[in-house]
C-alpha cells in the first residue's frame, strides 16, 4: 500500500474519532508518598478536547490524499 493512501487513511480515522469521541482522557499521578507499608498515589484525570474544526479538518485532508490524484 502506498504512503500517500496509508497516510490518508490515518486522517481519516483520526479525524472521525476527533468528531465521534470529541477528546480523549489519560491519567498522570501527581503525589505518591511511601509511609512504610503504606503507599499513598494521588492520580488526576485530565481531558483534552478536540475541536470539531480539527477533526474535520483531518478528515478533509485524509479524503483528499486517497481522492486527488498523484502529480508525476
Amino acid at each position: 500500500m502506498p504512503f500517500r493512501k496509508l497516510l490518508g487513511i490515518i486522517f481519516i480515522v483520526a479525524g472521525a474519532a476527533g468528531l465521534v469521541y470529541g477528546g480523549f482522557t489519560y491519567t498522570k499521578d501527581t503525589h505518591q508518598a511511601d509511609l512504610g507499608p503504606v503507599s499513598l498515589t494521588i492520580n488526576e484525570r485530565e481531558r483534552v478536547s478536540v475541536p470539531v474544526w480539527a477533526g474535520l479538518g483531518a478528515l478533509m485532508i485524509g479524503v483528499a490524499l486517497l481522492l486527488i490524484p498523484r502529480q508525476s
